[in-house]
């Protein structure tokens, strides 16, 4: 028998969906729910480093928004646990913990927000907003069937290279 809190689907994939917008982390959660998909959402990065630590069963997929601004700004705080962060450094924190995550990044502005992050189109899975079911379902699975990033090559992803430089913090 699972775990009380772990979700149990039937092919055993769980999804944690992070989105700042209650409405689209809505969507993406009804989208993948009916496609037989475990969902964890968590309604920022903060919430997510949460789950991704807490969490007693397996997470397989992370998909999240690039751009959440934290809820309200504040100085940072070297030994915060569970930072507010964009996707993309989200996405690197939560492999820390979970090293055989695989993941998909969302926005609504694809060019324009991945270069702002320095991530090239095509290395990490990505999906638009609006989102439609068909291709999200078809992501999930297709990103699934690869082997799951490494934090290294997500770290090679961001240009500019200096550690630290797009995180906002709690």
């Amino acid at each position: 028998m699972p775990p009380l809190n772990t979700p149990t689907t039937p092919h055993g994939k769980t999804v944690l969906v992070v989105d700042d917008d209650p409405d689209a982390l809505q969507l993406c959660r009804l989208f993948l729910e009916k496609a037989g998909f475990a969902v964890l959402p968590a309604a920022g990065s903060s919430e997510a480093l949460k789950i991704c630590k807490n969490h007693s069963g397996p997470i397989h997929l992370l998909i999240t928004d690039l751009v959440m601004p934290p809820p309200d700004f504040s100085f940072a705080s070297g030994d915060n646990e569970f930072p507010h962060v964009h996707g993309h450094e989200l996405a690197i924190r939560a492999l820390r913990m979970r090293t055989d995550l695989h993941v998909i990044l969302m926005s609504a502005n694809i060019d324009k927000e991945l270069q702002g992050y320095g991530i090239r189109r095509g290395s990490v899975p990505f999906i638009t907003k609006p989102l439609e079911a068909q291709v999200l379902v078809s992501l999930a699975h297709d990103t699934l069937q690869a082997p799951p990033p490494t934090v290294e090559s997500l770290q090679k992803e961001s240009t500019g290279g200096v550690k630290g430089a797009d995180e906002w913090f709690d």
